[in-house]
């Protein structure tokens, strides 16, 4: 039986972090074991009283006290409300939801691509990986418009000496690199690409890294894209954020490349992809 009541959920504090975006510190009363074990890329249902309900990624992830951290942009009446709400305020949660990242239990080499807020969900493993928790070796690209639209400014200080991290932006000060996140690659991967590629953010930007690491030779099978949908229920029964015959919000918001492809294939009925791939250059 599928129960769509939340539990109780405590603000214990927030913080400017980014462009119209907050970074939220929250605590789940009670902490289940599903609650413990969440998978970087997951995600949750915020519910605010009054104000509606809406998925949110996890940046940290629940610890033993049901403690947890989320980035959330400022994009409409359920997000205003929430800005509204001071430290302490009772919220609503729903979750863990969906498929996350793959874990790599093997040393491989591994680039993660995000542009602007899809960032948040690749956290987790950079958090991983700064621990030394994760056999892999972690590479980032980080694209945002300009400074001020990056997010998780507190975090990327702590990564940056832990993992190569580049970072672009489309109107780049004096000093900052500009351009596609993919035409870095040679930077970091000269003459062959990683082991595995894992994007978040605009779905153009993760076709164009993606189609770009096939042309040096990546299989698509060891690409990982998340793809954002329209997630009311998370149980797959409003039909709100179809993949092809896939729900997002049960099969996502984790997709292996080759498998997407498919997907939007049978979307369209047709035996290639609907969006073309787009260059880097």
């Amino acid at each position: 039986m599928i129960d769509l009541t939340p539990r109780r959920l405590l603000l214990e504090e927030s913080y400017e972090d980014g462009e119209d975006s907050r970074h939220f510190r929250l605590r789940i009363e009670a902490p289940t074991a599903a609650d413990l074990a969440v998978v970087p890329g997951q995600f949750f249902v915020l519910a605010v009283p009054g104000g509606g309900e809406a998925p949110f990624t996890y940046v940290s992830l629940p610890n033993a006290a049901g403690q947890f951290s989320a980035l959330i942009r400022r994009c409409g009446a359920l997000t205003a409300a929430l800005f509204e709400r001071a430290s302490g305020s009772v919220l609503g949660y729903r979750g863990p939801f969906g498929k996350g990242w793959p874990l790599f239990l093997h040393p491989q080499q591994v680039l993660l691509v995000a542009g602007g807020c899809g960032l948040a969900p690749l956290a987790g493993l950079l958090d991983e990986a700064s621990a030394h928790r994760l056999p892999a070796r972690l590479s980032v690209i980080y694209g945002a418009r300009h400074a001020a639209t990056q997010v998780l400014g507190r975090e990327r200080q702590r990564w940056r000496q832990a993992v190569p991290f580049i970072e672009t932006f489309d109107a780049p000060a004096p000093g900052q690199r500009q351009g596609l996140p993919c035409a870095y690659l040679d930077e970091l991967f000269p003459g062959q690409p990683p082991d595995a590629l894992l994007c978040c953010g605009p779905e153009a930007l993760m076709l164009a890294s993606a189609e770009e690491c096939m042309r040096r030779g990546m299989a698509p099978s060891r690409i990982w894209l998340s793809i954002e949908r329209r997630m009311h229920c998370a149980d797959g029964l409003c039909g709100h954020c179809y993949v092809g015959a896939s729900y997002a919000c049960r099969d996502g918001p984790t997709y292996r490349y080759d498998r997407y492809l498919h997907l939007l294939a049978q979307q369209a009925g047709q035996g290639s992809a609907v969006l073309p791939p787009r260059s880097c250059t």
